[in-house]
């Protein structure tokens, strides 16, 4: 069986990378072939280096204004492309030249909560403000608009009306942690 090939973008500091390269870890058909990072101090690169993983910044002008790296991407051979917590939109380029290969993970149930400024924090705040009674995360294809793409996999949590911003944000964690890695690994098959 053919070794697939995942390519990781994260902006932060890098939980959801780990928990993917764990996931991983025992499977010898899946490598991480590197982790795209657009914060040159961001955590992701010393978990990188803990971890032993290639990592790699680039600036907003290799992202966008250049096919820096969609260069290099093409050397990396990534069967898919994962964006675990990247806050940068994709450029027309990379969703061109990588149709149905780029997963996202959202931190709501897409379509509500979705767009450009929400992500972590920003996103539990308006669930809260809002009084949902539930919450949860979606899998979802990238293409040219944020958090549109086909949905590919939901899960859901209750929340209290005690809950603060910050347990939200550890039920959703929780969510991303279990479901993320196993839904990759489903659409590598």
């Amino acid at each position: 069986m053919k070794t697939k090939r995942l390519v990781l973008f994260a902006s932060g500091s890098g939980s959801n990378v780990e928990n993917i390269v764990q996931h991983f870890n025992d499977r010898p058909n899946v490598t991480i072939a590197g982790v795209l990072t657009n914060k040159r101090d961001a955590k992701v690169l010393d978990r990188c280096n803990r971890l032993n993983i290639n990592g790699l910044y680039f600036n907003k002008n290799a992202f966008q204004k250049s096919d820096c790296v969609l260069n290099i991407l093409k050397s990396l051979q990534p069967d898919l492309i994962i964006l675990a917590g990247f806050l940068w939109k994709i450029p027309e380029n990379l969703i061109q030249n990588y149709p149905n290969k780029i997963v996202n993970i959202h931190p709501a149930l897409l379509p509500k909560y979705g767009g450009k400024g929400m992500y972590g924090n920003h996103v539990h705040q308006a669930v809260k403000d809002n009084s949902e009674l539930e919450t949860g995360i979606t899998i979802h294809y990238v293409n040219k608009n944020y958090d549109e793409g086909a949905i590919i996999h939901q899960a859901k949590t209750a929340i209290a009306p005690s809950d603060s911003v910050a347990d939200i944000a550890n039920k959703v964690h929780q969510l991303e942690y279990e479901f993320f890695p196993k839904v990759i690994e489903k659409l590598l098959l």
